[in-house]
Formats: structure tokens, sequence, C-alpha cells
């Protein structure tokens, strides 16, 4: 933690000159983009997945037909299907998981007081009048939702929820276009799939509640990685 500490301290410094006071906001976003530049291969990876499960969906309904009333000979051939083709069912999830520990870094680092047994002195940093280490609730408590720091609030989550329609227009319209459904154990769809795409969209807007809840230092990390997330996929995806 302390190391992950130094680094987000001596990014600080280094854009102190450009940034002032907002220069530790600055280094989130800024260490944000960094993490998520690493992580590209894997959405492209993920996107070229994607792809390559759809263009398979016609040999999957052919097997289907097949197999339909042989459940395990079914979903054998399907995954022979896809080591054939080298397209994996999880490359879609990598992206997200290898971001995790970058997100729960921020969100301790700016949730205690101390590291390694000395003042945190990155919880003094702020985002023009909103301290990195506060959340909504403080802000609220502090001059209201139209306080200074509240403001600093509304205006993230009105960008958020920019972003959370353009990601959830984009989702339906990809939902709509690919219509199959994975393989279940009987040969048919998964149980309660068709609800969790009826649902999936709507995500989109969890990161408002999301924003409302962490640490404003984390919430950055967030709006910053969803915001990439909107204009990465809708290269990658188009």
């Amino acid at each position: 933690m302390s190391v992950f500490a130094d680094l987000v301290r001596h990014l600080a410094d280094l854009l102190q000159p450009l940034f002032g006071a907002t220069a530790a906001a600055a280094a989130i976003v800024l260490f944000t983009a960094f993490v998520r530049l690493l992580v590209h291969p894997l959405s492209r990876a993920a996107a070229r997945g994607q792809k390559a499960r759809a263009a398979l969906q016609p040999k999957v309904a052919e097997l289907r037909k097949k197999h339909g009333k042989n459940p395990e000979k079914l979903q054998k051939a399907v995954m022979e299907l896809h080591a054939e083709e080298k397209v994996s069912p999880l490359s879609g999830c990598m992206p997200s998981l290898f971001q995790l520990p970058a997100f729960f870094l921020l969100y301790h680092l700016f949730s205690n007081t101390e590291i390694g047994g000395k003042a945190n002195g990155l919880l003094a940093h702020q985002l023009f009048a909103a301290p990195l280490g506060d959340r909504w609730a403080d802000a609220l408590g502090d001059g209201g939702a139209f306080g200074a720091a509240g403001l600093v609030y509304v205006g993230l989550f009105a960008f958020v929820a920019l972003v959370a329609v353009f990601n959830f227009r984009r989702t339906k319209r990809m939902m709509a276009a690919n219509t199959a459904m994975p393989v279940g154990g009987d040969g048919g769809p998964v149980p309660g799939m068709g609800a969790m795409t009826k649902v999936m969209p709507f995500m989109s807007f969890f990161t408002l509640f999301t924003v409302a809840v962490v640490p404003l230092a984390a919430a950055l990390y967030v709006v910053t990685s969803t915001t990439w997330s909107a204009v990465e996929r809708s290269v990658l995806y188009r």
C-alpha cells in the first residue's frame, strides 16, 4: 500500500505545476488511463472473441438441432467447436477482472487515515472543493447538495448519467443484434438469460450508485474507466 501511495503522491507532485490543488485528482485520472492502456490488448482480444462467437452462431444452431435431445453431447460439441475455432467464452471478462486490483487499491488508499504508521497526506487533496477521501454523504452534510463540495458531485453525476445513457443505448443495440442465447444444460437457452438480457442495459446506471458511496478518489477512477470503456467499445464493437 505504501508503495502505491508513494506512486500517487509522486505523480501528483509532477502534475502540481499544471493542476495546483487538484493535482492528486489529475494523478488519479492519469493513473486510470495508464491502467486502461495496459488492459487495452485484453479489450481488443475480448472484442475479437465476441465477433468470433457471433460468427459461430449458425454452427451452434446446427449443433443444437443435431444434438438437441442430448444436452451432454450438445455441450461437448459446442466446447469442441469453440476450441477448434480458438474462441474463449470467458474472454470478455478478463479486462474487468484485471482492473479490480487498481480500484481496490485506490479505495483503501483513500479510506485509511494512516499509511505505514504515518498520517495519510493524500486525504488533504481535493477535486475543487471536495476532499478526495470524502463521500457524497460528507458533501451533503457540509453545505448540502448545492454547496461547494456538493456541486462537484452534481457535475460528476451529470457526466456519469450522460455516459450511462450512451452505454445503455449501445448495449440495447448490441443485444438486439445478437439474438442468439448461450446453450444451457437442456440444449436450449440458459434459464433466466432472457430476463438478464432485458436487465443488463440498465446496469450502465449502476455507476451512479458507485460514485455516490465510494470515496471521491475511487469515484474518479470509476468515472474515468467507465468513460474510457464507452469510447473504447464504440470503436472496437462498431
